[in-house]
């Protein structure tokens, strides 16, 4: 797996335990995701390890991501955070605080959530 997908699946962690629950359909979307990107059982065992206690945003390594991986990770923790069916305000403040982390325009960041947000409603359906 290459290291630079490691790191956006990393970085989702904090994202799953934003709103302090870590949920199964959560779980499920990261192991798809490390299922997706061909992780090896020891990359898989090392993100579980991770994901076992609770992360804030600060777990985030920005070194690890590049300006792509940036956008990328905030499009896939927005989608994360409607997984369970409901994006709450907890999610939504911690996805603006991640924009700002990841020093993204705030324009720019905006028309990503907005962008995320969407295409997550439009699918809802499938996530559940």
């Amino acid at each position: 797996m290459h290291e630079q997908d490691m790191a956006i699946i990393r970085a989702l962690v904090p994202v799953a335990w934003a709103d302090g629950v870590f949920k199964e359909e959560e779980k499920e979307t990261l192991e798809a995701l490390l299922d997706a990107f061909g992780a090896s059982d020891t990359e898989k065992a090392d993100l579980r390890a991770f994901a076992a206690e609770k992360k804030t945003i600060e777990d985030i390594n920005l070194q690890d991501l590049s300006a792509d991986d940036r956008r990328v990770l905030l499009q896939h923790a927005t989608l994360l955070s409607f997984v369970d069916g409901d994006q709450d305000q907890k999610e939504l403040d911690f996805l603006n605080a991640l924009a700002a982390k990841l020093k993204l325009p705030p324009d720019e960041a905006k028309a990503l959530l907005d962008a995320a947000a969407t295409r997550a409603k439009k699918f809802l359906d499938l996530l559940k």
